[in-house]
């Protein structure tokens, strides 16, 4: 297997990062490493690497401004890798531009596997028209949703919310940002009216809304969509 591209991981621990240079080799993907945060912004700023892998506790700066620096010009996935487990720390992230967040200790198949699917995204920049994700089919232009070829009768609130999630297959999206996508910045603390419109929604597009595979609750955090 063969992975176009370069994937820059920043951490400082060097257990951490001979483990990832071991997997992602192992799996094509071309590996480079820095051990500061500083390292790691030079570096990502000459290679573009197609994505990079953060540490939060890195020895001379915090990740997070780290993640703040570079998201000022790098658009690219940035997935968080950290022992930090707090609601907030991850919150954060993501409000920051993260693409995903995983702790450590970390499965290295779970770590893959996000890895395909920030990439893919980002590759898929370019916005289509209809979205194809399992059994769903979502026509943007036209603002319609079917399951199995069947059309599915969402209100216009149901389908933007569906429609953002959509887009963002595979990422995490916080409670916040959503509510400010879709109802504006004088919702953005109001997480239970998101869950009623979750819970519809699910009644809708799921085949078993107690057991979603399409709308995942990142609990405490948000919400995932992919199947």
């Amino acid at each position: 297997m063969t992975n176009e591209g370069k994937i820059l991981i920043i951490d400082d621990e060097v257990q951490i990062r001979r483990l990832l240079v071991i997997t992602l080799s192992a799996n094509g993907y071309k590996i480079s490493e820095a051990a500061s945060g500083k390292e790691g912004v030079n570096l990502a700023a000459s290679i573009q690497p197609v994505i990079i892998i953060l540490d939060l506790g890195l020895p001379d700066s915090d990740g997070l401004d780290i993640l703040r620096k570079l998201r000022e010009w790098y658009n690219k996935p940035v997935i968080i890798l950290s022992v930090r487990k707090s609601e907030d720390d991850i919150i954060k992230a993501l409000d920051l531009g993260a693409n995903d967040y995983l702790t450590k200790p970390f499965r290295t198949g779970e770590l893959l596997a996000r890895i395909r699917v920030a990439i893919r995204q980002s590759e898929g920049t370019s916005e289509k028209s209809v979205l194809e994700i399992g059994s769903l089919t979502i026509d943007l232009a036209n603002h319609t949703a079917s399951r199995n070829n069947e059309l599915i009768k969402l209100t216009s609130t149901e389908f933007s919310l569906l429609a953002l999630l959509a887009r963002n297959e595979g990422r995490v999206l916080t409670h916040q940002y959503i509510l400010k996508e879709i109802w504006g910045n004088g919702y953005i603390e109001q997480t239970q009216y998101l869950r009623v419109f979750v819970a519809q929604l699910r009644r809708k597009i799921e085949e078993d809304p107690a057991k979603p595979k399409f709308l995942n609750t990142e609990s405490g955090i948000g919400y995932r969509f992919g199947c």
